[in-house]
């Protein structure tokens, strides 16, 4: 049996960076907003410090079948109850740089953006004073136009002085790191306690997640969260021509379905473009939103790779935000300027790291063991420094999520997410990655080491664009096959830069909901 419930206005599946935004925005708004949420509920209140506790808001779902020589990692990068990703992420803000965005035209690589970076300065301004971020942007030498951080910056400890004077012995530059991590109390919100525990949510509330921002004003402006809901099909109406609402399973497994006036797809990368192609019919017989064929293309992450060293000074890697303190853009604005290779990358700088965890010092040695373990981590708690790679992916068409032979507990397909770096990328890491040696050589490191490479953040396979034919949706996120839907998140990036995402995520989100609001179908 079908269980149906009443029509709304706005209705969102996922409670992420997005989904939130469009939900605060439109229920403000006065529309009648459900989000769809397949995690459990959680509130602020359930929010423990604990590597363990960490773990539960990474992806509880369905299983993703990886294949590629640089998997995405969606059981990390995915996130898993209300709040989604952002739950578990650090609050690294940064701004894409204006020859991101037009990459096809200015290199001949990747995909243009439907836009330049202007279009979006104005919604990267207006979320940073609603979330608050701390920086300061006259140090940024690096960063595009836009207003001052609403807050300073946060402290630097120890590692971060002694990385910092690394990099300026090779006379190299560094900032403080952005962050949406509160350095003062602000907006009722309190400041940071500096105790490294952002992937376990921030139970005090200094860091700019959606349970702490936009999901709890959406809330207070009437909107409804469903949890445990998990969609199983998009529905269109018989002449396919505009979505009627979603088919999903609540955890007692019944089925029920919810119909709305517009659908936001806001489920994050893969499971987008999962559900967009799981959901064909016979006006959509390859998916839809998927005239283009182009619904799971282009899938992209940023390849990362932590480096560490060990300092005779004591390094305090235990305090600071896990995000980082610094930042360094010196290899960001010429996407040429390594030979045999392309793209952009940035160090964080000194990350807050725990003893034990998916991140720990312990896992960063895996060759340690025995005997040896004690020494090393009583030597690391207190002498390590520690700095993140994030380097450019290129969009390519061959890097998709398309549907596997095997079901889920639902019947619906899984997503098989394919992923591989090309050479010229490979080139870039490992240029990257002499250059962090040289950095930590620098800084006085009496031993460095590496740890593996891996996929941070996940973007693409539902692009936009300007040509229906070379794209899935306009620049709004708005399907150019079906007017009522919209999809929103990193899925919608036509390139990676070499930035965290979640910051440009929130900025196209704004912009969206308003052009859908003055628009309203």
């Amino acid at each position: 049996m079908v269980r149906a419930a009443d029509k709304v206005d706005l209705l969102v599946v996922g409670s992420g960076a997005a989904g939130s935004v469009f939900a605060a925005e439109a229920s403000a708004a006065g529309k009648q907003v459900v989000l769809l949420e397949a995690g459990p509920a959680r509130t602020p209140d359930d929010l423990f410090s604990s590597q363990l506790w960490a773990r539960r808001q990474k992806w509880g779902g369905a299983h993703v079948e990886e294949e590629g020589n640089h998997r995405v990692g969606h059981n990390f990068n995915a996130g898993w109850g209300t709040g989604g990703s952002t739950m578990h992420h650090y609050g690294v803000w940064p701004r894409l740089h204006e020859n991101d965005f037009q990459t096809f035209t200015e290199y001949g690589r990747g995909l243009d953006w439907p836009f330049r970076y202007a279009e979006l300065r104005p919604y990267y301004d207006r979320i940073q004073g609603a979330v608050g971020l701390s920086g300061d942007a006259t140090q940024e030498r690096w960063r595009p136009p836009g207003d001052a951080y609403p807050m300073p910056p946060v402290p630097v400890f120890g590692q971060g002085r002694l990385l910092a004077a690394g990099f300026a012995r090779l006379d190299m530059h560094t900032a403080p790191l952005p962050l949406a991590i509160n350095s003062v109390p602000y907006r009722g919100r309190p400041a940071c306690l500096y105790d490294g525990w952002c992937d376990a949510g921030c139970p005090i509330g200094a860091l700019g997640n959606a349970q702490t921002v936009f999901l709890a004003s959406a809330l207070k402006s009437g909107a409804t969260v469903r949890n445990d809901a998990t969609v199983t099909r998009l529905l269109t109406r018989k002449d396919g021509k505009r979505i009627e609402g979603v088919e999903y399973r609540t955890a007692d497994g019944a089925l029920h379905r919810q119909y709305a006036d517009v659908v936001v797809l806001a489920a994050f990368t893969v499971q987008n473009a999962r559900l967009l192609l799981a959901s064909a019919n016979s006006h959509h017989p390859r998916g839809l939103a998927n005239s283009s064929g182009l619904v799971g293309r282009y899938l992209m992450t940023h390849p990362t790779v932590s480096l560490y060293g060990m300092f005779d000074e004591e390094t305090q890697p235990g305090f600071g935000p896990t995000g980082g303190q610094l930042i360094n853009q010196d290899g960001y604005d010429n996407k040429l300027g390594v030979k045999d290779a392309y793209g952009s990358f940035q160090w964080i700088i000194a990350n807050a790291v725990k003893p034990n965890g998916l991140l720990g010092i312990a896992n960063s040695r895996a060759d340690i063991h025995g005997s040896e373990l004690k020494p090393f981590l009583q030597r690391a708690v207190n002498h390590l420094g520690v700095m993140t790679l994030v380097a450019e992916d290129v969009p390519r068409a061959e890097n998709r999520v398309e549907l596997s032979d095997k079901r889920d507990a639902f019947g619906v397909p899984l997503a098989r997410a394919v992923h591989n770096l090309d050479e010229p990328g490979a080139a870039l890491v490992a240029h990257a990655l002499q250059q962090g040696k040289a950095v930590l050589d620098a800084a006085g490191a009496r031993e460095q080491w590496r740890g593996p490479q891996a996929g941070m953040h996940i973007l693409g396979g539902t692009v936009m664009g300007v040509n229906p034919a070379k794209s899935v949706t306009n620049s709004y996120g708005q399907s150019h096959d079906i007017e009522n839907l919209y999809i929103a998140g990193p899925g919608l990036f036509p390139g990676s830069g070499a930035v965290n995402p979640t910051f440009t995520i929130h900025a196209l989100a704004l912009r969206a909901v308003e052009q859908l609001l003055r628009n309203w179908p």
